[in-house]
């Protein structure tokens, strides 16, 4: 066996332009292969991580309240009952919130827009403040009644600083408009295509905008110690929930506000809780995740393949110009399983080389990048859910990448291998270069 990786390193250290030309190309795959992965793995690092702190948790208790069969509201009735018995049945609870929910017109002396308005009490997150970066202000002045937190591009576009006063306006749930004044007491960083439709003020703001009683909330946020945990939370409490006397919602997963059309069309009245995760109150934007793993897939499939034709030829031509080479070694004795394992072993080296070579590679440049703080253009912030670009490196996917790749460079290297072994000895003795 080492006598064999002797020999594959012999004839590749003797055809050094090629071996470095055919490595090279192997080991620039390798690095694409890890840069993309920790492109990948940044986005949905970065998604989960501002998603679930602004506008979902892990598992959601949900739903929606009906005065009438054709009118609904994202709320949540007597919410402190369903919060014990959430802690009852969840022991992988790491820790819980409420907020309200609710689509409000925001109008300044200069503009107006629509945003999403979150209901927060802001001494009771704990994971809020890891992800919003305050430009101006504080996140502690949530905690006065009447305030609001926006974020720098709703700020620039209303024309407002802290300090000022903004008025919100929306119909309650008895059809009824209702305003309140507010005064901006935070402008946070964006934080990409999330800080485009969510503020956020505090629940006592939110219910009296509303006219909601002080036991109702738009949606409880469970967050887990185990991400792997979140489908058997969720399908936990939908039984233990439906047990208790809830009455709760078919699974639909999508995200709350696409789901008023079809509650709208239902006849029931009063109260159904609604059961979603992460994935489902986010699925309209991680479709951006899916193309980039896609597009990835597609572009290493292509040059997979013309790294594998590039191999092939490269076997085909050794094994011409050591034709008499193979047919000695066979007339001295060595099986046609050795002279395979010769050239497999040979394009194994290669591959395992460029493969290391390229990870190492791939691996330098996501910490450079990381280690950059490179800010990101507004159009490409808007998907990631960050102005920064982050790499996450995961030791698992590049093992994974540098295995794959070599078993890919040494499984196509068995056709021309295979081919080789079955030369007869007198005819490659006898075969002229």
């Amino acid at each position: 066996m080492l006598q064999l990786f002797l020999i594959a390193f012999r004839n590749l250290g003797t055809h050094r332009r090629r071996t470095l030309l055919l490595g090279g190309a192997i080991a620039g795959v390798t690095a694409l292969l890890v840069i993309l992965n920790g492109l990948s793995n940044g986005m949905a690092a970065t998604m989960l991580r501002s998603a679930t702190t602004l506008s979902t948790g892990h598992v959601n208790v949900a739903g929606f309240y009906k005065v009438t069969a054709g009118q609904s509201a994202p709320v949540v009735t007597g919410y402190p009952k369903i919060i014990e018995q959430v802690r009852k049945d969840v022991p992988e609870l790491d820790y819980i919130v409420h907020r309200g929910r609710g689509w409000v017109k925001m109008v300044s002396d200069t503009s107006s827009l629509q945003v999403g308005l979150g209901g927060i009490d802001v001494q009771a997150e704990p994971g809020i403040r890891n992800v919003l970066q305050v430009k101006e202000g504080s996140l502690d002045g949530l905690a006065e009644p009447d305030t609001v937190l926006l974020f720098e591009k709703q700020a620039k576009r209303l024309e407002v600083k802290v300090g000022d006063t903004v008025t919100l306006s929306a119909p309650t749930m008895r059809g009824t408009n209702n305003t309140v004044d507010v005064r901006v007491a935070a402008v946070a960083a964006n934080v990409g295509l999330m800080s485009d439709f969510n503020v956020f003020v505090p629940s006592k703001t939110l219910r009296a905008l509303y006219q909601l009683k002080d036991d109702t909330t738009g949606a409880i946020y469970l967050y887990l110690k185990d991400l792997k945990q979140v489908q058997t939370v969720q399908a936990r409490l939908r039984q233990t929930l439906a047990a208790s006397g809830y009455e709760l919602m078919d699974n639909d997963p999508r995200s709350f506000w696409m789901k008023f059309e079809v509650v709208n069309r239902e006849g029931w009245t009063g109260q159904k809780l609604d059961i979603t995760n992460w994935e489902d109150e986010i699925s309209f934007i991680t479709w951006t995740l899916t193309a980039l793993n896609g597009l990835t897939g597609v572009l290493i499939f292509v040059l997979l393949v013309i790294i594998c034709v590039g191999i092939m030829n490269t076997l085909w031509i050794a094994i011409r110009e050591r034709t008499r080479e193979i047919g000695t070694l066979r007339a001295i004795g060595m099986q046609r399983t050795r002279v395979l394992a010769m050239f497999v072993f040979e394009a194994l080296t290669l591959g395992l080389l460029g493969t290391v070579a390229g990870a190492l590679l791939g691996l330098a440049v996501c910490l450079s990048v990381n280690a950059a703080d490179l800010s990101v253009p507004d159009v490409v912030a808007v998907f990631i859910m960050s102005e920064k670009l982050h790499l996450a490196v995961n030791p698992g996917s590049v093992v994974g990448s540098v295995l794959f790749i070599t078993a890919c460079t040494t499984a196509i290297s068995l056709i021309p291998s295979f081919l080789a072994a079955r030369l007869k000895p007198v005819t490659a003795m006898h075969h002229i270069g």
